[in-house]
Order: structure tokens, then sequence, then C-alpha cells
């Protein structure tokens, strides 16, 4: 699903549109996604994030598939916590649900290495339209709250 263009910046819709270009060249996707360029770049991010974290003093920890650093000022990174590479990195957003949507995350980054930021930054900012974010899950990455089950729909009366 593409976003509304009307909800994208101009830096969005400028690599939307680069992205898309990309997309028309034979062959370019197959090149870009093969694992001895992809991986790389992963192992690249995965290394910036790390001293990106050790600079800043985070703390090291492991939970949920992923490695994150976390204690680290919010300016640091985006939203509630970026992913780069294997490497999370949050001040205090570790929850287990987070933690299992950011290693989707990493999966992601594993696969498209280096291009996953133009791809990534094409999909546009707003969560909910962003295929990167709903493939994630968008209730563990916080996006959404849980659905209920609403009474009388598949819920005994016992509890």
């Amino acid at each position: 699903m593409r976003p509304d263009p009307a909800t994208l910046s101009r830096a969005e819709r400028a690599v939307g549109s680069v992205v898309r270009f990309g997309a028309r060249v034979p062959g370019l996707r197959r090149f870009l996604l093969w694992p001895v360029v992809a991986r790389p770049g992963y192992w690249f991010a995965t290394a910036c994030a790390w001293l990106w974290g050790r600079i800043l003093f985070g703390r090291f920890a492991k939970g949920g598939g992923i490695h994150y650093f976390s204690r680290l000022p919010k300016w640091a990174y985006g939203r509630g916590g970026t992913t780069i590479g294997a490497i999370y990195l949050t001040t205090d957003n570790t929850a287990a649900d987070v933690l299992e949507h950011e290693a989707i995350h990493k999966a992601q980054w594993k696969k498209y290495g280096l291009a996953f930021i133009a791809v990534y930054v094409a999909a546009g900012s707003p969560p909910l339209t962003n295929r990167f974010e709903v493939e994630a899950g968008l209730e563990k990455g916080g996006y959404v709250r849980p659905r209920r089950p609403r009474p009388g729909r598949g819920a005994s009366p016992e509890g």
C-alpha cells in the first residue's frame, strides 16, 4: 500500500520517486537484495549503531531477539526508539512486545541492507501506512491499542 502523498514530507516524496525509478531498472532490485550486497550494508549499519550507543554511554542488553542500547538521550533516535541494523536504540521503551516488533525491523535490515533506509523513508513516516511498520506489527510497536473482544462475540459469559 502506497502512502497518501499529501501526508508525506518533501524529502519522503523525493526518496519515493528515486525508489520507484530504481524499481523500473531491470535487475536492480535483485542486485540490491542479493545477500552479497545487502549483508555488508546490514553489518555496517549494525556497527554504526553499536558505536553510537557506546559513544552515548547507553546500557547494552539483549532481549526479544534483538540487541539494544537503553538509557540513551531522546534526541539520539526517532520516535520511541530506532532499529539500525541489528541494534535497537531507545531510552526506556524495552517492553517485550516492543522488542519483538524491533526484531522484525532487524530482519528487514538484514534483507535490504543499506537500501532499507531509502525504502523505509519512501514508505512514509505515518506508521499506520508504512508497510514496514505494519509488517512489524502496529500493536506490538505501540502505534495502535490492542483490540479487545466485544462482549457476546466469542467470549464466554463465565469469563
